[in-house]
């Protein structure tokens, strides 16, 4: 089965010069865990909502938050993405992933174009998904 099969192409991004608080909004807004983030439409680095909430202060939106916690919010982006990226393209196979999620230890693989935009994404929780899916399948299959 082809990564193009299961990749969530309608893609949530941010610019380089965009904020921690615009981040912020867009992981609470949309419920997910990845952001691409781009620098003239090209891939330069993924946030995640872990990388997001380490850098930020607990006290955020609370009684207890101090001007400095709000100040976190206005670093840039750029700043606490991971730049060193695992792609790969719409070709792909699902097993060729796996083994890239497993290689490299990355929760997210962006899925690219030969102009290094992305096109793509697929997260370690679609490909459980997709194994589950086959997997009751085959059940389904077993007990008819």
């Amino acid at each position: 089965m082809s990564i193009s099969q299961i990749m969530s192409k309608k893609l949530i991004t941010l610019d380089i010069d965009d904020d921690l608080n615009k981040a912020k909004n867009i992981f609470e807004q949309h419920n997910i865990h990845h952001i691409l983030v781009l620098n003239n439409k090209e891939l330069a680095g993924v946030i995640t909502d872990r990388d997001l909430y380490k850098h930020l202060s607990p006290y955020i939106g609370t009684s207890k938050e101090t001007p400095r916690d709000s100040t976190l919010l206005h670093k840039k982006v750029h700043l606490i993405m991971s730049r060193d990226l695992v792609t790969t393209n719409e070709n792909s196979t699902i097993n060729e992933a796996v083994l890239l999620f497993y290689k490299h230890h990355i929760s997210c693989l962006p899925i690219i174009n030969d102009e290094y935009q992305p096109v793509g994404i697929i997260s370690w929780r679609d490909i459980i998904k997709v194994a589950a899916l086959q997997h009751l399948k085959k059940i389904a299959q077993t007990n008819s």
